[in-house]
């Protein structure tokens, strides 16, 4: 488990690096930003296809943006393309803080599919019935 969460910080950075590449890329007519977008967005997505086969879905989506977003707001306001405001950094910690939680929360028992398949059945039969218990 610990290396999908590796992985899926790994690709978090590649997603704040394909983000910024997009701004720079001028509508892809830029053509190392281009490549740097194109390379940096199937790393990310490929990572986290990885991270998601052992981590929960939206645990690992929502990791894999705030990372993201926080490290390009991050980088954005270093370089100077962004203006630095004191409520964007404590905004940043906030996400930071969440992803942080998310990862100390423990995740539950995973649902097997044939379990969560079986209990959907009961529940459908039990609308079936009670739908035609009230004609």
């Amino acid at each position: 488990m610990a290396r999908a969460w590796v992985v899926l910080l790994a690709s978090a950075v590649c997603e704040a690096v394909w983000a910024t590449a997009l701004g720079q890329s001028d509508g892809f007519r830029e053509p190392v930003a281009t490549l740097v977008f194109v390379a940096g967005l199937l790393v990310s997505m490929i990572g986290l296809g990885q991270a998601m086969k052992r981590i929960p879905i939206g645990t690992a989506y929502a990791v894999w943006v705030g990372v993201g977003a926080a490290l390009t707001v991050a980088w954005s306001m270093a370089t100077g393309a962004e203006a630095f405001s004191p409520g964007k950094i404590v905004f940043i910690a906030g996400i930071v803080i969440a992803v942080i939680g998310l990862k100390l929360v423990p995740a539950s028992a995973p649902i097997r599919r044939s379990q969560a398949g079986e209990e959907r059945r009961a529940e459908d039969e039990g609308r079936r019935d009670r739908n035609h218990e009230r004609r």
